[in-house]
C-alpha cells in the first residue's frame, strides 16, 4: 500500500485571456491505509483534485506524491492507481466479466488464467459471481456499481479513487453500499480518497474529513473533531444536519447582544473572544433545550414554535423570537420525536452555555468551540 501527499497543489484553467484558479495550494497528507473523503458544494475543486491525483488533469503548480515518487507527469496508465466514476463508465457491450478483466489484459502481463481467477475471487468478494456474465444494461443501479468496484479492486492498486461513486442510487441502496465499501476498504486496507457532496457520506465512511471550499481546503480532521471543533463558519454550517444555528450580534461587556437577545459570556468564552467586536453566535439544533427545567434564566429565551416537522425518532422545530413578522426563523431546534410540540406554541428555548460556538463576523474564523467534555457526554453522530 501507499502513502499519497498533496504539497500545495494548484490547478489553473486559462479561459481565453482569463485565469480560473480551481484549486489553490491543497496540501494533505493520505497515511497509507486511510479513507479519506473530500467534500464539499458543486464546484468547490473537489473532483478536480482526484482527477489530478489520477493523472486526468496536470497540475499547475506543487506535487503530488506516491510514498516519495513524484507522480506529475507520469501518465495516467502508469500510476498504479484504480478510479470509479460517478456513471460507472463500464464498457456496454463487454459482460461484467469483460469489463472487470479489461485493464488487467490491457495493462498486465498475467495470463487470461490469472486474470480469470482474479475476477472470479474479486466477484465473489462483490456478491456478483453470478452476473459476470451479463451486460450492463441487464445489471441494476447497485450490481452495475459493483462491477465498476470490483474493476478497481482486481488492479490491486496502491490507492482508490471514488468520485461520488453511489450518487445515482437509491437513498435505502446508497446506504446499504455504504456499509459495504467501508467493510471493503477495512478488509482490503488500500489508501483511498472518496469526494462526495454529500456530508452523511463524508460523516458515516471516512477515516478523515478534508472540508473543501471555493477551491481552497477549509479544515481536515476526524468526522467529529469537524463537527464539534469547526475552524470556521463555512465547516460549521456545511457540517451538521440540520445545519447550525447563527446569530449575529456585537460583544458588549462580556456579553453577547443581537437585536432580540442579549446572552452573557462566561469568563472562558469571553477571554476567548478577547477584543473582538462583530461576532456570530452558533448552536447546533440538537443542543437547543426546549421547555427544559434547567433554571438558567440568563440562557434562556421565550420563543414561538412557527413550524414542527415531525421525523419520527425527532421533531424539527423552527423557532422565532416574539415579535418577529410571519414566516421568520431565528432558530431551528431538534427534541425527541416523543415530546409532542404544536405550531403556534410559545416555548422556552435553553441554549446552554457548554454547546455554544462563536465565530468573527469578518474573516469567519471560530474563536470559541463548544466544550469538548459535554460533547462527550452525547450519543456519537
Amino acid at each position: 500500500m501507499a502513502r499519497l501527499v498533496l504539497d500545495d497543489v494548484t490547478k489553473v484553467f486559462e479561459d481565453g485571456d482569463e485565469e480560473i484558479v480551481a484549486v489553490e495550494d491543497i496540501s494533505v497528507e493520505i497515511p497509507d491505509g486511510e479513507f479519506l473523503v473530500l467534500v464539499g458544494p458543486s464546484g468547490c475543486g473537489k473532483s478536480t483534485t482526484l482527477r489530478m491525483i489520477a493523472g486526468l488533469e496536470t497540475v499547475t503548480d506543487g506535487e503530488i506524491r506516491l510514498d516519495d515518487a513524484v507522480q506529475n507527469g507520469v501518465r495516467t496508465q502508469d500510476r498504479d492507481i484504480a478510479m470509479v466514476f460517478q456513471s460507472y463508465a463500464l464498457y456496454p457491450h463487454k459482460t461484467a466479466r469483460g469489463n472487470m478483466s479489461f485493464g488487467l489484459e490491457e495493462a498486465t502481463d498475467l495470463s487470461d488464467a490469472e486474470i480469470d481467477e482474479r475476477v472470479t475471487e474479486v466477484a465473489s468478494m462483490m456478491g456478483i459471481e453470478d452476473l459476470l456474465d451479463r451486460h450492463p444494461g441487464e445489471l441494476s443501479g447497485g450490481q452495475q456499481q459493483r462491477v465498476a468496484l470490483g474493476r478497481a479492486i482486481v488492479r490491486d492498486p496502491e490507492v482508490f479513487l471514488m468520485d461520488e461513486p453511489l450518487s445515482n442510487l437509491d437513498a435505502k441502496l446508497r446506504a446499504e453500499m455504504r456499509t459495504e465499501l467501508q467493510q471493503l476498504q477495512e478488509q482490503l486496507g488500500v489508501t483511498t480518497v472518496y469526494v462526495t457532496h454529500d456530508q452523511t457520506e463524508a460523516m458515516t465512511m471516512s477515516d478523515r474529513i478534508a472540508v473543501m471550499n471555493d477551491g481552497r481546503l477549509q479544515q481536515v480532521g476526524r468526522p467529529l473533531e469537524l463537527y464539534h471543533e469547526p475552524t470556521n463558519l463555512f465547516v460549521a454550517q456545511f457540517i451538521g444536519e440540520p445545519s447550525m444555528n447563527f446569530l449575529s450580534g456585537r460583544h458588549e461587556n462580556s456579553t453577547f447582544v443581537a437585536d432580540r437577545l442579549q446572552y452573557p459570556f462566561p469568563e472562558t468564552v469571553a477571554d476567548a473572544v478577547g477584543g473582538a467586536t462583530d461576532l456570530v453566535l452558533g448552536i447546533r439544533p440538537e443542543d437547543i433545550e426546549l421547555d427544559g427545567a434547567d433554571g438558567d434564566s440568563a440562557h434562556e429565551f421565550e420563543m414561538t414554535a412557527t413550524v414542527v416537522e415531525p421525523m419520527g425518532n425527532q421533531n424539527v422545530v423552527h423557532l422565532a423570537f416574539p415579535g418577529e413578522t410571519e414566516g421568520t426563523e431565528d432558530l431551528v431546534a431538534t427534541t425527541d420525536g416523543r415530546q409532542r410540540i404544536e405550531s403556534g406554541a410559545t416555548v422556552t428555548a435553553h441554549v446552554p452555555v457548554e454547546a455554544i460556538h462563536v465565530f468573527d463576523a469578518e474573516s469567519g474564523e471560530a474563536l470559541y468551540t463548544r466544550d469538548m467534555a459535554f460533547a462527550e457526554q452525547e450519543p456519537m453522530l
